[in-house]
């Protein structure tokens, strides 16, 4: 295998939620520049063994529904038995989910929903990475966001804007609260990226406005995940990361 200079060989590396998308194309780049990966699916299905097939012993898959109750834990031991450690926690599993105003039970399952898989279990699994982290003399953690947690969202995802507003700060107040114990926490926030989760939620119109005419791909985001996860750049713990192709510019 040849290495570019971005090398991750000796890197041990939790992706959640990486059987599609976003956490797939990350995976895929990350065992390309030579890390160990542990890829993340809620459940089984049919593709999942041809993937574990093409990438080989340095690829293992982990299950679990990480919005249930001891699932962020679950996933977690799981994942360190397989390598023995984790050098850096990809927290990128996620559910953009409606959150209806019209009554009080549409509104709190909504919430309750969005608050749980994406706030909720990326926050788990960063406290269990930051114990092991600490034990360890440090690691890295990179939570994919949103613009969303700028911006807010919709009327219909309400809840998801605050889940992800919230996974911003829990990221800043690691970088701010751990960065002496040699952990490194980074934030990405993507617009639109062409993955499972934003088929059929682009209309033409949303496109047509788009500075650079199309919607970001995943692998724009997987290169930036690489790059961090290198811990090459020290000084940059704590920083979100924009990638929306100029829709959203701060």
């Amino acid at each position: 295998m040849t290495h570019t200079a971005l090398d991750l060989q000796d890197k041990i590396i939790l992706v959640t939620g990486s059987s599609r998308g976003i956490g797939l194309a990350t995976a895929n780049l990350l065992y390309e520049r030579g890390a160990k990966v542990v890829i993340h699916a809620r459940s089984s299905t049919s593709h999942l063994d041809g993937l574990l097939n093409q990438f080989g012993e340095n690829v293992r898959l982990v299950l679990g529904d990480l919005s249930r109750i001891n699932g962020a834990e679950n996933v977690w031991s799981k994942a360190i038995s397989y390598f023995g450690h984790i050098d850096v926690l990809v927290n990128n599993a996620g559910a953009w989910l409606p959150s209806d105003i019209t009554s009080s039970q549409t509104w709190r399952e909504g919430w309750e929903s969005n608050i749980a898989i994406n706030l909720t279990a990326p926050a788990e699994l960063c406290r269990l990475a930051l114990l092991h982290f600490k034990q360890r003399h440090g690691g890295i953690i990179i939570n994919i966001t949103s613009r969303s947690a700028h911006r807010g969202d919709d009327a219909e995802h309400l809840a998801y804007g605050a889940a992800k507003g919230g996974l911003l700060a829990l990221t800043k107040g690691i970088a701010r609260g751990y960065g002496r114990d040699n952990i490194l926490a980074y934030a990405i926030a993507p617009g639109w990226v062409a993955t499972d989760l934003a088929d059929g939620a682009i209309e033409l119109s949303v496109l047509e406005n788009l500075p650079l005419g199309e919607v970001t791909p995943a692998s724009d985001v997987a290169e930036i995940v690489a790059f961090l996860a290198t811990g090459r750049s020290r000084h940059t713990t704590g920083a979100t990361i924009d990638i929306t192709g100029a829709d959203y510019v701060r």
